[in-house]
């Protein structure tokens, strides 16, 4: 892990439709830039591993309920079922278009809509297919003590990056959303390129 200093900025309180939670705003200073993040906390930590869920910003599908992909019902469905529980942390960190940026994520979606996969389009860019990195999370959910969560992520590349920083995941909380066929081809190329672990968000219809 790159040496790095983690400064909490912020704590307030934030009421939402799915609960009360606390709002904390981190910033990871690194040797060679700045990340930051915003996390979300929900009741007591703890005891029994918690929910957490490590998101993402997708902006398209976030703010602007984008049918490419599947984060904004992945960060509702985190942010209920934190609240069903009563406890857990969402952490949202600013890594838009898979560490790609908006403008690139944007220059991909036009790469796509000319035949390219979501692994191709960021290649043909010439990005990585995933620039992401879990250094900040792993670091902030340690900030909060925590030694093992129940995860809710699809991604086995957070699993281990968890693993690696220490954290135990107790239990991986599968984000399955509503099966649509206008994102059929995102989630395959992403299970079938990526590893990523959702076959049974894909629906029955066919791909062309």
């Amino acid at each position: 892990m790159s040496v790095f200093r983690l400064e909490k900025v912020a704590d307030a309180r934030f009421p939402t439709r799915f609960g009360n939670f606390r709002i904390f705003g981190f910033v990871g200073h690194f040797a060679d830039r700045i990340e930051e993040a915003v996390v979300l906390v929900m009741g007591d930590l703890d005891g029994a591993p918690p929910l957490v869920r490590i998101h993402s910003q997708c902006l398209t599908g976030d703010v602007f309920h984008s049918l490419r992909c599947d984060c904004r019902e992945q960060l509702e469905m985190a942010l209920a079922k934190i609240g069903v529980a009563g406890r857990g942390i969402l952490l949202y960190e600013q890594q838009e278009g898979r560490g790609i940026g908006i403008m690139n994520k944007l220059r991909a979606y036009a790469l796509q809509d000319a035949g390219a996969d979501t692994v191709e389009a960021n290649e043909q860019l010439g990005f990585a297919a995933d620039l992401r990195n879990y250094e900040l999370p792993v670091a902030i959910l340690q900030h909060f003590g925590l030694k093992s969560v129940r995860f809710m992520s699809n991604n086995p590349e957070k699993l281990s990056a968890l693993e690696t920083g220490g954290i135990e995941v107790y239990e991986r909380v599968p984000m399955i959303a509503e099966p649509m066929e206008e994102r059929d081809f995102y989630l395959k190329t992403k299970r079938e390129r990526m590893g990523h672990l959702f076959e049974e968000a894909l629906s029955e219809s066919p791909v062309k």
